[in-house]
């Protein structure tokens, strides 16, 4: 057609995402966005490093998805014209290396945007534990009589709860805000929350052990570093009063699994979880049997809106960078050490 551009002379972009994961990301109208601004690469086998390979020359963004592979010298080798990586998740260190940052390309993530639902998850994980709800609904699918199902530790309402939270990070300080708003005494652990930080937030600033002693509930909001391994274990669940609760909504990295299993089968505490050291969960883990126990499949930050927010943020990045605006979100080099 007359006074069509020539796709050679508009920016080319790969877009490394699935197609079950693009129906969720891509509104049609957010998609037709960036179609209308670059030409496409879509890799429905993103995973394949010799697909993105073959994708990259000539590309100037590159959008990435959970199990794409890591953009590596010999992945740039093929990146000729490549300025941004934006990935839908969070975490960047498992798919791009020091390299990618050494030739100036941007990274963008969009962890912001899951901040709010998986803190909902997390309230509605603390609610439950609270008042027991996993244990009556484990105890009326078993069979049990009505008598006996309605037999639980004491329960509570959060208004007025002592609730620790373990870092101060994006979803830590989502939840706090949702905790808050219902009335409970939250406390925090964190060694990067400065005091004045600690005010505005209206929270009081602990050591770990003095918040693990005295919370009704604990929950898990810290990063993934090598110094947060497993630094949940036995010795700091055995300082969690009898009956407490114990919610993950951000990775099993942080808490020693085999530990926390031994303290959920004496029916000491109880449990909410989303993250598990194996996923998929396996079909005979304790977790599975045990009625203290509130299980989800990783699935904190599924919800619709989430989803979409993600795509719409990665795509933000893309359009940005063609109209020579800087990105909203980019990481430093220093997101490395964020393992996952």
């Amino acid at each position: 057609m007359p006074g069509s551009p020539d796709p050679a002379d508009r920016p080319r972009v790969v877009v490394a995402v699935p197609p079950g994961l693009r129906a969720q990301f891509f509104t049609t109208e957010v998609w037709r966005e960036l179609e209308r601004a670059a030409e496409l690469t879509v890799l429905d086998d993103h995973s394949d490093r010799a697909a993105v390979a073959a994708a990259l020359p000539g590309a100037r963004a590159l959008i990435t998805s959970w199990r794409a592979p890591k953009v590596d010298a010999e992945l740039l080798a093929s990146a000729d014209r490549l300025e941004l990586v934006a990935h839908t998740g969070s975490a960047v260190a498992p798919y791009v290396t020091e390299e990618v940052f050494r030739r100036g390309i941007l990274v963008t993530q969009a962890g912001d945007e899951m901040a709010r639902p998986v803190a909902e998850v997390a309230l509605a994980f603390t609610l439950s534990l609270l008042h027991r709800i996993q244990r009556f609904d484990h105890a009326l699918r078993g069979g049990l009589e009505w008598a006996a199902a309605s037999e639980a530790p004491p329960r509570h309402e959060i208004h007025g709860s002592d609730i620790g939270v373990i870092g101060a990070s994006r979803t830590g300080r989502a939840y706090i805000a949702l905790l808050r708003a219902m009335g409970a005494r939250v406390s925090v652990a964190d060694p990067y929350l400065s005091d004045a930080d600690a005010e505005a937030l209206g929270v009081k600033s602990v050591p770990l052990r003095t918040l693990l002693s005295r919370s009704r509930i604990v929950a898990v909001h810290a990063p993934v570093t090598e110094e947060t391994r497993r630094m949940i274990g036995a010795e700091q669940l055995a300082l969690m009063p009898d009956g407490a609760g114990l919610v993950n909504t951000a990775r099993s990295w942080l808490v020693d699994e085999d530990a926390l299993i031994a303290e959920l089968a004496s029916g000491r505490l109880d449990a909410a979880i989303d993250v598990f050291d194996a996923e998929p969960l396996p079909a005979g883990h304790p977790f599975r049997s045990l009625p203290n126990v509130l299980l989800t499949p990783h699935q904190a930050a599924g919800s619709v809106e989430c989803r979409q927010r993600l795509g719409m943020s990665a795509v933000n990045e893309v359009l940005r960078l063609l109209a020579g605006r800087p990105p909203v979100h980019a990481v430093t080099v220093d997101a490395l050490i964020r393992l996952r």
